[in-house]
């Protein structure tokens, strides 16, 4: 008993940490897609946020400047590709898949001019990238059955982007439903035109949901390289963009359930990762190859059979055109 307490806590810390990311970016795009345009380039985003974070945090020996500069060039990105789809009406879909090949480009090209390590980033001191916080009395809890387990190796020992993820969803369900500003967004997402009678500025309402979208996946990438990680690896996203792309339809565009939807995806890669190298009765040793693709698996088929009928927000992927 005392061992599967044991390695299910030890699983759901491992989800905390792996969700993370995912979370951040689900975030990224439900802001995006709740103003109507479709943020396929996540990905490209979360790639630039991880390359910049830890080159600041190697170059200049500070992990907050390399957050700075990493929410700064994924807002970079996610104003390229607002002035692409919002400005100039362009296809949404193509502009996120060209912010995604350009990241991935100019990130080992990049890395490969300024470090010559095949495209990644130099390792990173312990003082260079975001490490665990002990919540108070942590250590002197531990040994108490049960709940000392609960409390000092799921709640405590995360680092602090771990924390302000998950403070970030109910903050998210609060500006979007309780504020002004969220009914306007929620309403640009719907029906533009009507938000545009009212004398609301349609492209500016857009604008300010990418930013936000570019922000959070500046977190998102940030974390990868300097929290989760301690260096930039070429291509270190590995699709958790389109995975946190999934957890937002999963979730039917609603900060909880996206919560949810990316700690079950984070769950998932969790066991799968613990699964490596175990035989199971009657199947032998399972391939590593099918451990590591579980989870994307798995994905397809929550997706395929348990969504039901997602009904995204009926302005999304189509540019508005004011009425002369």
């Amino acid at each position: 008993m005392q061992d599967a307490w044991l390695w299910l806590i030890l699983s759901l810390d491992a989800t905390l940490r792996v969700a993370t990311p995912l979370i951040f970016a689900a975030l990224a795009g439900l802001f995006s897609e709740r103003s109507g345009v479709v943020d396929i380039g996540l990905e490209g985003k979360m790639l630039v946020g991880a390359f910049t974070a830890a080159t600041v945090a190697a170059v200049s020996d500070s992990v907050w400047l390399g957050l700075l500069m990493a929410l700064l060039a994924s807002v970079g990105f996610a104003l390229l590709h607002g002035f692409a789809c919002i400005t100039h009406r362009g296809n949404q879909v193509v502009s996120g898949v060209a912010i995604n090949i350009l990241a991935s480009g100019l990130t080992v090209v990049l890395g490969l001019a300024w470090f010559h390590q095949g495209g990644s980033t130099p390792p990173l001191t312990q003082h260079q990238r975001f490490t665990a916080i002990d919540l108070p009395f942590a250590q002197q809890l531990a040994d108490v059955p049960v709940l000392g387990l609960f409390y000092s190796e799921l709640l405590s020992g995360h680092n602090i982007l771990v924390y302000l993820a998950l403070a970030l969803v109910p903050l998210s369900w609060w500006l979007l439903y309780r504020t002004r500003f969220g009914l306007r967004l929620r309403a640009v997402g719907e029906n533009p035109k009507a938000v545009d009678t009212a004398g609301i500025s349609v492209a500016g309402l857009r604008y300010r949901a990418v930013i936000i979208a570019g922000v959070l996946c500046g977190f998102a990438g940030a974390y990868l390289s300097t929290a989760q990680n301690a260096q930039f690896i070429r291509d270190m996203t590995a699709g958790q963009g389109f995975m946190a792309l999934a957890a937002l339809i999963f979730a039917k565009w609603r900060p909880w359930p996206i919560l949810l939807a990316c700690l079950l995806f984070g769950f998932l890669d969790a066991v799968a990762v613990r699964l490596q190298g175990v035989s199971l009765p009657g199947i032998g040793l399972v391939p590593v190859q099918l451990i590591e693709a579980l989870p994307y698996i798995l994905t397809v088929i929550l997706l395929a059979g348990f969504i039901g009928k997602a009904n995204p927000p009926k302005a999304i992927g189509l540019p508005y055109v004011k009425d002369r």
